[in-house]
């Protein structure tokens, strides 16, 4: 199957970066390589491009995709949060922009083997990276009713989680879930009509969710923010492409951290910590997509483009 990715705030995002013929750029989500053609279509022979990706898929055909280019590229399958050992084995100091797109790819959607869909029928899976050891099926079939509920409500601000949690754990008492069917059937028995009438398919809040949990999206995103800002040169950018409330509240507070660092009391007249900015704002609020953009590719809607530069 093709590995295809409408790359969203494509343009938004290529502009933001500033990109230097002779540079340094990363693509910590690298997928079937849609940002990182951009990146490397402003590359001269002398510029490099870091390619990273948890799966394994991705890497093999971005690598194909990228082939056109003549930029120096260093394809790593790894998670983006580990940015600093990954520029540790590739003897680089600093980069000078990176871009972080965190919206799942078409192909891992539409590849019903991965079972990251809630429209067709496959085993519970939802790894970005296959050889991990913890899946969907796992969390649906071992975590408590408690817990369960929690990481429905908590990732997929999901109203049911509780009444959903408990069908879950009701039906595999009676046998094992273990194909994305199954569990969006359940979904639907525990979610009301009435409620399943509105807004979007009733299994969507749900699924994300277990996706979060089980490839730990928002921990990795959290360590990953400062990573990436630590090992920008100056003048570098970074700019990260979020799709849903959670992880842009992350990226939003680790930017004002950084921008505004300082520990001491508000009562305090001066600052004595002595703890500076080493960022600055690029724009006040973030970049969306248009109108015309969310007509082509509805999965944009929900997109938020922030960015952020290193003094």
């Amino acid at each position: 199957m093709e590995f295809k990715h409408v790359s969203v705030l494509f343009k938004e995002s290529i502009q933001n970066l500033n990109i230097r013929p002779d540079g340094i750029y990363a693509d910590g989500t690298l997928g079937g390589g849609g940002h990182a053609s951009g990146i490397c279509e402003r590359l001269s022979q002398k510029g490099i491009l870091i390619g990273i990706d948890r799966d394994r898929d991705a890497l093999t055909a971005a690598g194909e995709n990228l082939k056109r280019y003549d930029c120096g590229k260093r394809l790593v399958q790894s998670n983006y949060s580990d940015i600093k050992q990954i520029l540790e084995e590739l003897d680089i100091q600093a980069i000078d922009g990176a871009v972080l797109d965190l919206g799942v790819s078409s192909f891992q959607l539409d590849n019903a083997e991965r079972g990251f869909s809630y429209m067709q029928n496959a085993p519970l899976d939802m790894r970005m990276n296959r050889d991990d050891g913890l899946t969907a099926e796992t969390v649906v079939n071992t975590y408590g009713e408690e817990e369960l509920a929690g990481i429905i409500k908590r990732y997929g601000e999901e109203r049911w989680a509780a009444r959903i949690s408990q069908f879950i754990v009701r039906e595999r008492k009676n046998r094992p879930i273990v194909t994305t069917g199954q569990l969006v059937e359940i979904i639907k028995a525990a979610i009301p009509a009435s409620a399943r009438r509105e807004g979007p398919h009733p299994a969507k809040r749900t699924f994300q969710a277990i996706r979060i949990e089980v490839n730990d999206e928002l921990g990795q995103l959290e360590k990953a923010v400062d990573a990436f800002i630590d090992v920008l040169a100056p003048g570098g950018r970074l700019c990260i492409i979020t799709f849903h409330s959670l992880e842009d509240r992350i990226v939003k507070e680790r930017f004002a951290a950084r921008l505004s660092p300082c520990t001491c009391p508000k009562e305090f007249p001066v600052c004595v910590c002595g703890k500076k900015p080493d960022v600055k704002k690029v724009s006040g609020k973030p970049f969306v997509p248009s109108e015309q953009e969310i007509r082509l590719n509805p999965r944009a809607r929900s997109a938020k483009l922030r960015v952020i530069e290193k003094k």
